[in-house]
């Protein structure tokens, strides 16, 4: 008798203790595979740190080949499920296609940024939901802080020195706790010529920080962040978002070249596409988190809308904590319904508490109902991550003993982009690849689908503590990235509609879409003498000759010799005689006019050049 196949679609907290759990169970006697875009699970919570420089990338990632040795992983990410034939399409890392099939299938596949209609946050802001975009950030904040210091215009040091933070649930409360104590230590070491202090302002419609937590935890981290420095203003959101800075809801607009979106997420939209009953984007299942009428079907995490029964008539939140108890059970009934374990179980929880790490020996926790803060629980909160950590415990432990003796290092490694890590992406645990293959269509056809998926029904209405929708206008399908399966497209959105200058944030890579190219490569300074290129000396359009406009006087020109491959001078070599050099074609053009009022194209310019006059650093 063939083992049953098991498929399993995301890797985060209730894929990944879906898999852990089942190849326990099922002890070799089912196939067990994994689709994952990246190969590793990753531990959201301390992604904070690592954006603070606390902890380096890796301490919070678990290699899952390592953690699961009875599980086949596949890299990639699911395009479109045949429900009734039993298989699934795929799109690896290189663009390849491929199939897999399935005797039971868990839908696992998490959450992406929640968007909301206000004009020029899909262009100017980075969410916070991957590995990239904490990397992004980090490097982003310290150019910021650099760049000020070299800067002698002051609205220009204040405008760098601004990191705007919207959205007071638990990752924005986190982010501007951990980036104030990150500037200011930067600050402390080189101080701004000004005299500034870095400035961070934390942003929400709803009445307190942490509205989800207990009272009492609300009012302890609003105080720490207060005393810290941060400048949190409740009731107030983003109204639109520019190149310059945010433009608040109560009118006053704050120059900023940062914009952090950690609004909320919604769920993957790959659900949307099975065409079967769903709650607010979410997959509607029971109790056992099996989909009516789809025997072979189960969905866990972000993308199930499980039954709370200790609250009947609602749902289970989309937190990590409920996700990684979905995938234990989720794994029990899946192997009970095959014959290889016991009984099949409902959902049930009991709140354990939750935890908020301010940074440094700051906290908010109230574990199993007991309202701590301060040191204890500063204690208590490190404790549960490392409880709840599948692996790689020791490293954190020894990185936070390292960063409460040492200073830390605050160098930009320049490893991802601002285009890289845009806001609308189906796929934020992965970078944007110049030229890679195009990331997953949603699951909604059409242009602007992602947006609509925000506010269409009952999804848009923005969650306790969001930034309320209702402002600004819907964007273009221009603006939106979700939708477009080509990869031609991905391309265009990193280089024309996604454009790095006009993106607070990032620098460019050399040769990449939008930044300083290499020489030789299309669009950026190419080698002399070539089409297109850094134009020969004396050629039209080129670096003028000697005693040409704006030059010094060439050799036999009246008072000088005659420029090479000039009338009266020696040709250019390998040029056959009497024939202009390769790039006179490209500057003589009559479509192309040269001379010093047109000057030819030339390579693009660094935006992280201390120049107050550069627009964004992106």
């Amino acid at each position: 008798m063939s083992r049953p196949r098991i498929l399993i679609v995301g890797a985060g907290f209730a894929g990944y203790r879906t898999a852990r759990t089942l190849s326990r169970l099922t002890r070799g006697r089912a196939h067990i595979t994994l689709l994952n875009p990246t190969d590793y699970f990753l531990y959201l919570p301390l992604l904070p740190q690592v954006a603070a420089g606390i902890l380096e990338p890796r301490r919070v990632t678990v290699s899952l080949s390592d953690s699961l040795p009875d599980v086949r992983l596949v890299l990639g990410e699911a395009e479109r499920i045949d429900l009734d034939d039993g298989t699934l399409r795929y799109t690896g890392p290189e663009g390849e296609e491929g199939s897999l099939s399935y005797d039971r299938l868990v839908l696992a596949a998490g959450s992406v940024n929640k968007l909301l209609p206000i004009p020029g946050v899909a262009e100017h802001a980075h969410g916070f939901r991957g590995l990239p975009e904490a990397l992004y950030l980090r490097d982003h904040v310290t150019r910021q802080v650099e760049l000020a210091a070299s800067a002698d215009d002051p609205e220009a040091c204040a405008a760098r020195c601004t990191f705007v933070v919207v959205g007071a649930g638990y990752t924005g409360t986190e982010v501007a706790a951990h980036g104030q104590m990150f500037t200011d230590a930067q600050v402390r070491k080189h101080p701004l010529r000004q005299g500034m202090r870095p400035r961070w302002m934390l942003l929400d419609v709803a009445p307190r920080v942490l509205p989800e937590m207990d009272g009492k935890l609300s009012a302890t981290a609003d105080r720490v962040l207060r005393q810290r420095g941060v400048d949190v203003r409740m009731g107030t959101s983003v109204k639109e978002a520019t190149h310059d800075g945010v433009v608040l809801t109560d009118g006053e607009f704050v120059r900023t070249r940062t914009l952090v979106w950690c609004v909320g997420v919604r769920p993957d939209p790959l659900v949307e596409s099975l065409g079967l009953p769903m709650e607010k984007g979410r997959l509607l299942v029971d109790p056992h988190l099996q989909v009516p009428g789809r025997p072979e079907l189960f969905a866990c995490g972000d993308v199930a809308a499980v039954p709370d029964l200790e609250n009947p008539g609602s749902y289970t939140p989309m937190t990590a904590q409920h996700a990684w108890r979905h995938g234990k059970v989720a794994a029990e009934n899946v192997a009970a319904s095959l014959g290889l374990g016991g009984s099949r179980k409902p959902y049930r929880h009991r709140d354990l508490g939750f935890v908020v790490d301010l940074g440094g020996a700051k906290a908010a926790a109230n574990p199993l109902g007991v309202t701590l803060s301060g040191v204890p629980a500063g204690a208590v909160t490190r404790g549960y991550h490392l409880a709840a950590m599948p692996g790689n415990r020791v490293r954190v432990a020894a990185d936070w003993l390292l960063d409460a003796v040492l200073p830390r290092q605050a160098v930009q490694l320049g490893l991802v982009r601002s285009w890289s890590v845009p806001l609308d992406t189906s796929s934020p645990e992965v970078a944007r690849v110049a030229g890679g293959p195009g990331r997953r269509a949603d699951a909604r056809s059409g242009p602007g689908a992602a947006l609509a998926a925000d506010t269409d029904g009952s999804p848009d209405e923005p969650a306790k503590g969001q930034p309320g929708s209702g402002h600004g206008q819907l964007r273009s399908e221009s603006e939106t990235a979700k939708g477009r399966p080509a990869a031609a497209t991905e391309r265009a959105a990193a280089t024309a509609a996604d454009p790095v200058r006009n993106r607070p944030g990032g620098e460019p890579a050399r040769n990449q879409p939008g930044g300083e190219a290499a020489r030789n490569q299309p669009g950026g300074e190419a080698a002399r003498n070539q089409p297109g290129g850094e134009l020969a000396r004396n050629q039209p359009g080129g670096e003028p000759a000697k005693n040409q406009p704006g030059g010094e006087p060439a050799k036999n020109q009246p008072g000088g010799e005659p420029a090479k491959n000039q009338p009266g001078g020696e040709p250019a070599k390998h040029q056959p005689a009497g024939e202009p050099a390769g790039d006179q074609s490209v500057a003589a053009s009559p479509s192309r006019p040269t001379g010093p009022d047109h000057p030819a194209p030339g390579p693009v310019k660094r935006t992280d050049a201390p120049d107050d006059s550069a627009k964004g650093d992106s």
